[in-house]
């Protein structure tokens, strides 16, 4: 949205839809593409040096987090960075990162958080996400804490899955509800077959944008158990939509969450039960975690900043090499 209200034409394209170079050398011809910018380092940079167009690419989180740790991988990530014009990090510690692996891109490396817009209205019902989700409550007395995420191991969505279900058999009115893609396939089903024998705990599949929006704003509280972040577009947007933040406390996510004050960290299981317990049991608390999420995205996670950014961004696409 912000290249094509800046003029440009655009073409998204998902990366597996690539299986060689030559793919997408002759993508590149029959659409007459002048730059490309590519989302992760490893799954859509590798794929662009060589071609002939200037391209920038954005950090993921997994790239910086996870295939860096891979040797070829991250010889690979390497030569794209040199042939890349920029490349973006959404916090200062990823950035910091990058330059540590490759000190040879330290000064094409720029900060730009993601830009949270006004998501639209819907029309989607919190019964019918109820229904959905197999829960046959009152929705008075429920409290429905959300895990948004595609379901992947550097995700770990069954990590608070044991603990979560020990407190709903406790206190039958709180369930949590994991909504995403079936992103690996293999992983899936362990993650099916676990919440199938779990009471408390449901799974369904993603949602439109909007709808999900809504969904969060009826919601607790949104989850975030991941391994390693990035910057969680989920809990910038829960923040924007007035919603507590319940986040494992990992390097991409402390650096969006400022615990009791823009939500709330925990480092195991345990902890997250306890600090869930007590937001449930802390009004004050709640609307003091609600009020400073929203102004620290109004602050900090600027559409229009980022839109800007980008603009900046894509001019030197436009420029030669030496620009």
């Amino acid at each position: 949205d912000h290249l094509e209200a800046a003029g440009h034409v655009c073409i998204l394209k998902n990366a597996l839809d690539f299986e060689s170079p030559s793919e997408i050398s002759n993508f590149i011809k029959a659409e007459s593409l002048e730059a490309a910018m590519a989302l992760h380092l490893y799954r859509g940079g590798r794929l662009l040096p060589g071609h002939g167009i200037p391209f920038g690419i954005i950090f993921g989180g997994t790239d910086l987090n996870e295939d860096v740790k891979q040797g070829e991988k991250n010889k690979v990530m390497g030569k794209v960075l040199e042939e890349a014009r920029f490349a973006v990090a959404f916090t200062e510690s990823m950035k910091e990162t990058a330059q540590r692996q490759w000190p040879h891109a330290k000064d094409k490396i720029y900060v730009q958080s993601q830009g949270i817009a006004t998501v639209p209205n819907t029309t989607f019902h919190w019964d019918t996400f109820l229904q959905r989700s197999e829960i046959n409550q009152s929705a008075d007395n429920l409290h429905v804490f959300l895990l948004i995420c595609g379901l992947r191991q550097v995700k770990d969505p069954l990590y608070l899955v044991d603990a979560f279900s020990e407190w709903h058999q406790e206190e039958p009115s709180v369930y949590m509800v994991i909504v995403g893609p079936e992103v690996d396939p293999v992983f899936t089903r362990e993650v099916k077959a676990k919440v199938k024998r779990t009471p408390g705990v449901r799974l369904i599949r993603e949602m439109a944008r909007e709808d999900l929006h809504a969904v969060v704003k009826n919601c607790f509280a949104v989850v975030n158990s991941s391994v390693s972040e990035g910057m969680s577009a989920a809990i910038l947007e829960a923040m924007d939509l007035e919603v507590p933040v319940l986040a494992r406390n990992i390097p991409g996510n402390a650096a969006v969450v400022k615990h009791e004050v823009t939500g709330l960290l925990f480092s195991d299981p345990q902890e997250f039960v306890l600090l869930a317990k007590r937001l449930g049991g802390d009004p004050a608390l709640e609307k003091q975690i609600v009020a400073n999420g929203r102004e620290y995205v109004r602050m900090y996670h600027s559409w229009q900043v980022e839109r800007n950014t980008y603009g900046h961004l894509v001019r030197m696409l436009e420029g030669s090499s030496e620009d």
